[in-house]
């Protein structure tokens, strides 16, 4: 008789019991994913408003688009040719110029001595602080509107004044005669705007000051005026070169408060207010995209250009 002898099945390698450390390996890679997941809404924001036009913007700059005057083709630089031989455009340029220099000056001045005004506490700064964010958080348009009445030639409120003070004997034109008075009383809107941000951002820096430096150099006999020169503005250097920044982007970007107050004459047009009346009223895309394509340029080269003049890296 013959027996089968099967051989013994040899154990194979032990099967991962599920428990408490296999859920949570799981909930780790899940929470690997939640950043990204909660990032991803703002990145298609970003792409869909940001991203696509300016890619758009790219191309278009380099075709004649004219809705009236078909077919769309391409005509290389021909759009930024047209633009610097328009007496409009280039008045627009040195405008804008301007404002820039008028804005981002003033708007960091007064940034600076606000914030070293609120850097150390005192009883009634958050109303302060609160009155000076009512500005920034205004629209531009509404700020024209409420300026219109003081720089009013008729019965504006400076002239009111300036009369009640015997300071003039007839009402002033401010708006529209002097091209630098309609830039100045323009422009000294939007510094009343943009401020308030500049302030903060500074203030923002002055915070991290450590309070032993000052202390420091008051034992040492140093005045107020070399603590601010050789503490403060050094150490301050990055929310300035940041307030700097914003302001350039706005002052180049300026289009609500030259309109609102001085509508479409040539003494206080802006770039960005041709590039509205080329696309708009000339219905000149090409145009209107090439002039577009030339302020982001100007704003970044400006931009970049305050960044490695004005910032500093500061360790404490």
């Amino acid at each position: 008789m013959s027996v089968d002898v099967q051989s013994p099945r040899r154990p194979g390698p032990p099967r991962p019991a599920a428990g408490p450390g296999r859920s949570r390996s799981r909930l780790v890679r899940r929470l690997d994913f939640l950043p990204y997941g909660l990032v991803a809404p703002l990145a298609i924001f970003i792409i869909g408003l940001a991203l696509v036009p300016a890619g758009i913007t790219l191309v278009e700059a380099f075709f004649k688009i004219q809705p009236l005057n078909p077919p769309d083709h391409f005509n290389g630089i021909d759009n930024f040719v047209a633009l610097f031989n328009d007496p409009a455009v280039v008045a627009s340029m040195g405008n804008t110029a301007l404002y820039v220099i008028i804005g981002v000056l003033l708007s960091t001045a007064l940034g600076i001595l606000f914030a070293v005004t609120l850097q150390k506490p005192f009883r009634g700064r958050s109303v302060l602080v609160a009155i000076l964010i009512l500005p920034w958080a205004l629209p531009g348009v509404v700020e024209g509107i409420v300026w219109s009445g003081i720089w009013d030639s008729n019965n504006g409120l400076l002239n009111s004044v300036l009369s009640s003070l015997h300071l003039i004997d007839h009402y002033q034109v401010f708006l529209g005669q002097n091209q630098f008075v309609t830039i100045l009383a323009i422009e000294l809107v939007q510094v009343w705007q943009i401020t308030p941000l500049s302030a903060l951002l500074v203030l923002a820096s002055l915070q991290n000051i450590p309070g032993e430096l000052y202390e420091a150099a008051s034992l040492d006999g140093a005045t107020g005026f070399n603590m601010f020169r050789r503490i403060t503005l050094p150490l301050a250097r990055p929310g300035i070169a940041i307030a700097m920044v914003q302001a350039v982007i706005a002052t180049l970007n300026v289009f609500d408060q030259p309109f609102v107050l001085n509508g479409a004459a040539a003494t206080g047009s802006s770039v960005t207010m041709q590039t509205y009346f080329i696309s708009f009223q000339n219905l000149d895309f090409g145009q209107g995209y090439a002039l577009s394509l030339l302020i982001t340029l100007a704003t970044l080269i400006v931009s970049l250009g305050v960044v490695r003049l004005v910032y500093r890296p500061v360790e404490f």
